[in-house]
């Protein structure tokens, strides 16, 4: 697929979870040509942005005719609902966008003769992101049967992602480690702040971190762009070798702040680890 907003003309579909994910997964389809026929909600109070169909009470949700169900709930009640959608005639497929489980999460779905897969957007969705351009470049983690593998591969490439197969068995570390990715850069960030305002230090301090950890995030991405693993970008005293600065850190850190110096030796030792693989 190029890409462009005729990519998925005639695809028609419906939309389970209008959250940030779903509400924006399913306008990128719009962007690239598909028709958004019916969404359901917790509620079916009207719709969810201008321009949406309104909300469909799940019970009631009947898809069969359409090319897809996109089903973006939380990973815990996918089970149910996918139940629940099995009792009335489904979509030709139905993908899910939950990152920690498989195609199986949709089995009721399956059995009822609806092809399942997922298609997981690794990136995050602080608030809707309605804008295709948002979808480029990021890579998609799809698995399924092959009508739903061949249709996730067609959204991603259409939105202008990458898809990639995460089978089964990698899916609950793969998602371990987008929260490493995400979520514990940011539990860094924080940390550092925290360390900042023990010392007294102005609260601009805590916003530096953040353009220093953009300028970091900036130079990983030319190292993969270069075909260099992401370790290659990895700065600091650990990565240079510096022995002595780091002792002095971890002094200084016991004193203030001695519940992080085991996160420190332990970024301290992964750091290690993983420059020794260059």
């Amino acid at each position: 697929m190029d890409g462009t907003p005729a990519a998925l003309n005639g695809l028609r579909f419906s939309l389970v979870g209008p959250g940030r994910v779903g509400e924006s997964l399913a306008r990128w389809a719009v962007a690239a040509g598909a028709e958004l026929v019916s969404l359901a909600g917790r509620s079916a109070d009207g719709p969810s942005w201008p321009g949406a169909p309104p909300r469909t009470d799940l019970g009631e949700l009947a898809t069969a005719g359409q090319d897809l169900l996109l089903v973006a709930v939380a990973d815990a009640a996918l089970p149910d609902v996918a139940a629940t959608l099995a009792r009335r005639p489904q979509a030709l497929v139905a993908l899910h966008t939950a990152g920690g489980l498989d195609a199986s999460a949709l089995s009721h779905l399956r059995r009822a003769g609806t092809a399942v897969g997922s298609l997981h957007p690794l990136k995050a969705f602080p608030r809707p992101l309605p804008d295709l351009a948002e979808a480029r470049r990021v890579f998609f983690a799809v698995d399924g049967d092959p009508d739903a593998l061949a249709l996730a591969r067609r959204l991603a490439e259409a939105w202008g992602g990458v898809p990639g197969e995460v089978p089964p068995e990698s899916r609950t570390l793969y998602h371990f480690a987008a929260t490493l990715a995400a979520g514990g850069v940011v539990t860094l960030l924080a940390a550092a702040a925290d360390l900042a305002a023990r010392l007294g230090l102005p609260e601009a301090v805590a916003a530096g971190y953040l353009e220093l950890s953009r300028g970091a995030v900036a130079a990983a991405r030319e190292s993969l762009d270069r075909g260099e693993p992401l370790a290659a970008a990895i700065t600091g005293p650990v990565a240079r070798g510096d022995k002595a600065a780091v002792a002095r850190q971890l002094e200084a850190l016991r004193r203030v702040a001695p519940e992080k110096v085991p996160l420190a030796e332990e970024i301290a030792r992964e750091t290690v680890r993983l420059k020794s693989r260059l």
